[in-house]
Protein backbone atom coordinates (compact mmCIF):
# COMPACT_ATOMS: atom_id res chain seq x y z
CA UNK A 1 0.00 0.00 0.00
CA UNK A 2 1.42 3.03 -1.28
CA UNK A 3 0.16 6.44 0.55
CA UNK A 4 0.60 9.83 -0.89
CA UNK A 5 0.68 11.22 2.49
CA UNK A 6 0.50 14.94 1.31
CA UNK A 7 -3.06 14.48 -0.84
CA UNK A 8 -4.20 12.39 2.83
CA UNK A 9 -2.85 15.01 5.35
CA UNK A 10 -4.24 17.86 3.13
CA UNK A 11 -7.48 16.12 3.09
CA UNK A 12 -7.35 15.22 6.91
CA UNK A 13 -6.87 19.02 7.89
CA UNK A 14 -9.91 20.60 5.56
CA UNK A 15 -12.03 17.59 7.16
CA UNK A 16 -11.42 17.51 10.53
CA UNK A 17 -12.56 19.86 13.25
CA UNK A 18 -9.90 21.68 14.74
CA UNK A 19 -8.27 20.32 17.64
CA UNK A 20 -5.52 21.58 19.87
CA UNK A 21 -2.62 20.15 21.78
CA UNK A 22 -2.32 21.11 25.32
CA UNK A 23 -0.08 24.02 24.11
CA UNK A 24 -2.45 25.33 21.33
CA UNK A 25 -0.54 23.69 18.63
CA UNK A 26 -3.10 22.48 16.21
CA UNK A 27 -3.15 18.53 15.59
CA UNK A 28 -6.39 17.88 13.21
CA UNK A 29 -4.31 16.90 10.21
CA UNK A 30 -2.02 14.75 12.49
CA UNK A 31 -4.94 12.77 14.05
CA UNK A 32 -7.08 12.67 11.11
CA UNK A 33 -3.99 10.91 9.10
CA UNK A 34 -3.43 8.72 11.51
CA UNK A 35 -7.24 7.70 11.34
CA UNK A 36 -7.12 7.14 7.52
CA UNK A 37 -4.16 5.13 7.88
CA UNK A 38 -5.82 2.94 10.58
CA UNK A 39 -9.12 2.74 8.77
CA UNK A 40 -7.59 1.54 5.01
CA UNK A 41 -5.08 -0.86 6.73
CA UNK A 42 -7.66 -2.37 8.72
CA UNK A 43 -9.59 -2.85 5.48
CA UNK A 44 -6.56 -4.13 3.20
CA UNK A 45 -4.52 -5.92 5.31
CA UNK A 46 -1.24 -4.71 3.08
CA UNK A 47 1.98 -6.24 4.00
CA UNK A 48 3.60 -3.86 2.95
CA UNK A 49 2.63 0.07 3.89
CA UNK A 50 5.04 3.20 2.38
CA UNK A 51 3.83 6.77 3.22
CA UNK A 52 5.39 8.69 -0.10
CA UNK A 53 6.66 12.19 0.16
CA UNK A 54 7.18 14.95 -1.68
CA UNK A 55 10.69 15.82 -1.17
CA UNK A 56 10.11 18.46 -4.23
CA UNK A 57 6.75 19.34 -4.53
CA UNK A 58 7.63 20.75 -7.66
CA UNK A 59 10.76 19.56 -9.57
CA UNK A 60 13.09 22.02 -11.81
CA UNK A 61 13.05 19.53 -14.33
CA UNK A 62 9.47 19.74 -14.60
CA UNK A 63 9.30 23.33 -14.46
CA UNK A 64 11.64 23.69 -16.79
CA UNK A 65 9.87 21.80 -19.51
CA UNK A 66 6.55 23.68 -18.36
CA UNK A 67 7.13 27.02 -16.51
CA UNK A 68 3.25 27.15 -15.51
CA UNK A 69 3.36 24.10 -13.94
CA UNK A 70 2.15 24.41 -10.33
CA UNK A 71 3.07 28.80 -10.43
CA UNK A 72 -0.25 29.43 -9.03
CA UNK A 73 0.82 27.75 -5.46
CA UNK A 74 4.52 29.44 -5.04
CA UNK A 75 4.74 32.14 -2.34
CA UNK A 76 8.83 32.09 -2.66
CA UNK A 77 11.05 31.01 -5.17
CA UNK A 78 14.45 29.66 -3.66
CA UNK A 79 17.50 29.28 -5.91
CA UNK A 80 18.94 25.82 -6.05
CA UNK A 81 16.07 24.55 -3.73
CA UNK A 82 13.09 23.53 -3.87
CA UNK A 83 10.44 26.58 -3.83
CA UNK A 84 8.21 27.02 -1.26
CA UNK A 85 4.38 26.11 -1.67
CA UNK A 86 1.56 27.76 -0.74
CA UNK A 87 0.53 25.66 2.73
CA UNK A 88 -1.94 27.09 5.68
CA UNK A 89 0.18 27.79 8.85
CA UNK A 90 -2.01 25.69 11.03
CA UNK A 91 -1.13 22.85 8.49
CA UNK A 92 2.85 23.89 7.92
CA UNK A 93 3.23 22.71 12.15
CA UNK A 94 1.61 19.80 11.35
CA UNK A 95 3.97 18.06 9.17
CA UNK A 96 7.02 17.49 11.86
CA UNK A 97 4.76 16.12 14.05
CA UNK A 98 3.51 13.88 11.25
CA UNK A 99 7.15 12.54 10.88
CA UNK A 100 7.74 11.85 14.00
CA UNK A 101 4.92 10.12 14.61
CA UNK A 102 5.23 8.15 11.97
CA UNK A 103 9.11 7.51 12.51
CA UNK A 104 7.99 6.38 15.90
CA UNK A 105 5.90 3.47 14.78
CA UNK A 106 8.61 2.87 12.25
CA UNK A 107 6.06 3.33 9.03
CA UNK A 108 8.49 3.74 6.15
CA UNK A 109 8.13 7.53 4.62
CA UNK A 110 10.12 7.19 1.15
CA UNK A 111 10.91 10.39 -0.88
CA UNK A 112 13.26 11.36 -3.54
CA UNK A 113 15.27 14.68 -3.83
CA UNK A 114 14.34 16.72 -6.98
CA UNK A 115 11.36 14.20 -7.26
CA UNK A 116 7.67 14.40 -6.10
CA UNK A 117 5.79 11.71 -4.13
CA UNK A 118 3.62 10.81 -7.55
CA UNK A 119 7.00 9.71 -9.00
CA UNK A 120 8.27 7.74 -5.88
CA UNK A 121 4.90 6.04 -6.11
CA UNK A 122 5.49 5.23 -9.75
CA UNK A 123 8.52 3.84 -9.14
CA UNK A 124 7.64 1.29 -6.45
CA UNK A 125 3.99 0.04 -8.45
CA UNK A 126 6.65 -0.91 -11.22
CA UNK A 127 7.69 -3.91 -11.21
CA UNK A 128 6.26 -4.54 -7.44
CA UNK A 129 5.92 -7.94 -7.77
CA UNK A 130 2.84 -7.85 -5.65
CA UNK A 131 -0.49 -6.51 -6.22
CA UNK A 132 -0.42 -2.74 -5.24
CA UNK A 133 -2.94 -0.28 -4.06
CA UNK A 134 -2.17 3.84 -4.96
CA UNK A 135 -4.36 5.80 -2.45
CA UNK A 136 -4.52 9.48 -3.62
CA UNK A 137 -6.97 11.94 -3.87
CA UNK A 138 -5.09 12.76 -7.29
CA UNK A 139 -6.41 12.09 -10.65
CA UNK A 140 -3.18 11.88 -12.42
CA UNK A 141 -2.36 8.74 -10.71
CA UNK A 142 -4.83 6.79 -12.69
CA UNK A 143 -2.24 6.75 -15.22
CA UNK A 144 -0.40 3.63 -12.59
CA UNK A 145 -3.54 1.69 -13.16
CA UNK A 146 -2.52 -1.87 -14.73
CA UNK A 147 -5.33 -4.75 -13.53
CA UNK A 148 -2.41 -6.92 -15.62
CA UNK A 149 0.23 -6.29 -12.56
CA UNK A 150 -2.52 -5.81 -10.20
CA UNK A 151 -2.19 -2.26 -9.89
CA UNK A 152 -5.21 -0.21 -8.80
CA UNK A 153 -5.92 3.26 -7.03
CA UNK A 154 -7.69 3.80 -4.22
CA UNK A 155 -8.92 7.14 -4.99
CA UNK A 156 -10.40 9.70 -1.78
CA UNK A 157 -11.44 12.35 -3.32
CA UNK A 158 -14.78 11.90 -1.88
CA UNK A 159 -13.37 10.65 1.73
CA UNK A 160 -11.18 7.92 2.87
CA UNK A 161 -14.91 6.02 4.35
CA UNK A 162 -16.17 6.55 0.52
CA UNK A 163 -13.21 5.69 -1.51
CA UNK A 164 -13.30 4.36 -4.65
CA UNK A 165 -11.21 1.22 -6.11
CA UNK A 166 -10.33 2.36 -9.36
CA UNK A 167 -9.52 -0.12 -12.09
CA UNK A 168 -9.52 -0.12 -15.43
CA UNK A 169 -12.90 -1.01 -16.14
CA UNK A 170 -13.50 1.94 -13.29
CA UNK A 171 -11.34 4.47 -15.70
CA UNK A 172 -13.03 3.25 -19.47
CA UNK A 173 -16.66 3.34 -17.76
CA UNK A 174 -15.97 7.28 -16.33
CA UNK A 175 -13.54 8.70 -19.45
CA UNK A 176 -13.74 6.37 -21.99
CA UNK A 177 -10.19 5.84 -22.68
CA UNK A 178 -7.65 3.34 -20.72
CA UNK A 179 -5.63 3.77 -17.98
CA UNK A 180 -2.65 3.95 -19.80
CA UNK A 181 -3.82 6.45 -21.62
CA UNK A 182 -4.71 8.58 -18.84
CA UNK A 183 -1.57 10.78 -19.04
CA UNK A 184 -2.15 11.66 -22.78
CA UNK A 185 -5.51 12.51 -21.57
CA UNK A 186 -5.07 14.48 -18.64
CA UNK A 187 -2.03 16.37 -21.24
CA UNK A 188 -5.01 17.22 -23.68
CA UNK A 189 -7.60 18.33 -20.98
CA UNK A 190 -5.24 19.90 -19.09
CA UNK A 191 -5.52 20.27 -14.92
CA UNK A 192 -5.66 24.09 -14.04
CA UNK A 193 -5.02 22.59 -9.99
CA UNK A 194 -1.53 21.97 -11.48
CA UNK A 195 -1.02 24.87 -13.95
CA UNK A 196 -1.50 22.85 -16.95
CA UNK A 197 -3.29 24.25 -20.01
CA UNK A 198 -3.56 21.85 -21.95
CA UNK A 199 -4.85 22.04 -25.84
CA UNK A 200 -7.86 25.27 -25.65
CA UNK A 201 -10.82 23.76 -26.78
CA UNK A 202 -10.28 20.23 -26.56
CA UNK A 203 -12.28 18.79 -23.67
CA UNK A 204 -12.73 15.50 -22.22
CA UNK A 205 -15.20 14.04 -25.00
CA UNK A 206 -12.71 15.24 -27.54
CA UNK A 207 -9.46 13.74 -25.47
CA UNK A 208 -11.16 10.45 -25.36
CA UNK A 209 -12.16 10.72 -28.94
CA UNK A 210 -8.94 11.36 -29.95
CA UNK A 211 -6.98 8.36 -28.18
CA UNK A 212 -9.69 5.91 -29.36
CA UNK A 213 -8.53 6.68 -32.82
CA UNK A 214 -5.16 6.82 -32.54
CA UNK A 215 -4.18 5.28 -29.81
CA UNK A 216 -1.87 7.36 -28.16
CA UNK A 217 -0.18 11.02 -27.87
CA UNK A 218 2.22 10.28 -30.42
CA UNK A 219 -0.64 9.06 -32.69
CA UNK A 220 -2.59 11.68 -32.27
CA UNK A 221 0.30 14.57 -33.22
CA UNK A 222 0.96 12.41 -36.44
CA UNK A 223 -2.24 12.48 -37.46
CA UNK A 224 -2.34 16.06 -36.50
CA UNK A 225 0.57 16.60 -39.20
CA UNK A 226 -1.14 14.00 -42.05
CA UNK A 227 -3.31 15.86 -44.47
CA UNK A 228 -4.89 11.82 -45.61
CA UNK A 229 -5.45 10.94 -41.47
CA UNK A 230 -9.11 12.19 -41.63
CA UNK A 231 -8.99 14.18 -38.80
CA UNK A 232 -11.63 16.85 -38.79
CA UNK A 233 -10.12 20.13 -39.03
CA UNK A 234 -11.52 21.58 -35.90
CA UNK A 235 -9.12 19.18 -33.73
CA UNK A 236 -6.12 19.27 -36.55
CA UNK A 237 -6.04 23.28 -36.16
CA UNK A 238 -6.39 23.17 -31.95
CA UNK A 239 -3.88 20.59 -31.90
CA UNK A 240 -1.78 22.51 -34.49
CA UNK A 241 -1.52 25.73 -32.35
CA UNK A 242 -0.87 23.95 -29.30
CA UNK A 243 1.98 21.85 -30.68
CA UNK A 244 4.64 23.79 -28.52
CA UNK A 245 2.97 22.50 -25.38
CA UNK A 246 2.16 19.50 -26.80
CA UNK A 247 6.13 18.51 -27.27
CA UNK A 248 6.82 19.03 -23.68
CA UNK A 249 4.17 18.39 -21.41
CA UNK A 250 3.73 14.56 -21.83
CA UNK A 251 7.32 14.77 -19.81
CA UNK A 252 5.51 16.64 -17.07
CA UNK A 253 2.48 14.69 -16.76
CA UNK A 254 4.00 11.38 -17.03
CA UNK A 255 5.14 9.90 -13.41
CA UNK A 256 8.54 8.71 -13.58
CA UNK A 257 8.61 5.21 -12.90
CA UNK A 258 12.81 4.39 -12.80
CA UNK A 259 13.92 6.53 -9.69
CA UNK A 260 17.05 4.88 -7.75
CA UNK A 261 15.20 4.24 -4.67
CA UNK A 262 15.89 1.97 -1.32
CA UNK A 263 12.95 -0.19 -0.89
CA UNK A 264 13.57 -2.10 2.32
CA UNK A 265 11.99 -1.41 5.41
CA UNK A 266 8.38 -1.26 3.41
CA UNK A 267 7.26 -4.07 6.26
CA UNK A 268 3.78 -2.91 7.82
CA UNK A 269 5.23 -2.83 11.05
CA UNK A 270 3.17 -5.04 14.11
CA UNK A 271 4.27 -2.93 17.13
CA UNK A 272 5.71 0.60 17.38
CA UNK A 273 9.53 0.38 16.74
CA UNK A 274 10.13 2.80 19.39
CA UNK A 275 6.83 2.70 22.23
CA UNK A 276 8.08 5.30 24.51
CA UNK A 277 8.56 7.77 21.99
CA UNK A 278 5.02 7.30 20.59
CA UNK A 279 4.07 7.41 24.15
CA UNK A 280 5.63 10.72 24.68
CA UNK A 281 4.18 12.08 21.49
CA UNK A 282 0.77 10.96 22.35
CA UNK A 283 0.68 12.90 25.36
CA UNK A 284 2.24 16.17 24.28
CA UNK A 285 0.07 16.36 21.23
CA UNK A 286 -3.19 15.37 22.81
CA UNK A 287 -3.06 12.17 19.79
CA UNK A 288 -3.82 8.94 22.45
CA UNK A 289 -7.04 8.41 20.90
CA UNK A 290 -5.59 7.70 17.15
CA UNK A 291 -2.17 6.37 18.49
CA UNK A 292 -4.25 4.14 20.30
CA UNK A 293 -6.60 3.27 17.03
CA UNK A 294 -3.69 2.82 14.98
CA UNK A 295 -1.69 0.37 17.32
CA UNK A 296 -4.57 -1.67 18.00
CA UNK A 297 -5.04 -2.08 13.94
CA UNK A 298 -1.33 -2.85 13.20
CA UNK A 299 -1.06 -5.29 16.29
CA UNK A 300 -3.67 -7.54 13.59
Amino acid sequence: MLLDTASMYFRAFFGVPEIKAPDGTPVNAVRGLLDFIARLVDEYRPTDLVCCWDNDWRPQWRVDLLPSYKAHRVVEVVAGSPDVEEVPDPLEVQVPIIRDVLAAYGIRVLGADGYEADDVIGTLATDAGQPVDVVTGDRDLFQLVDDETDVRVLYIARGVGRHERVTNDWVREKYGIDARQYADFATLRGDASDGLPGVAGVGEKTAASLLGRHGDMAGIRAAALDPDSGMAPGPRAKLKAAADYLEVAPRVVAVARDIDLDRTGTALPRTPRDPERLAALAEQWALTSPVDRLSAVLAG
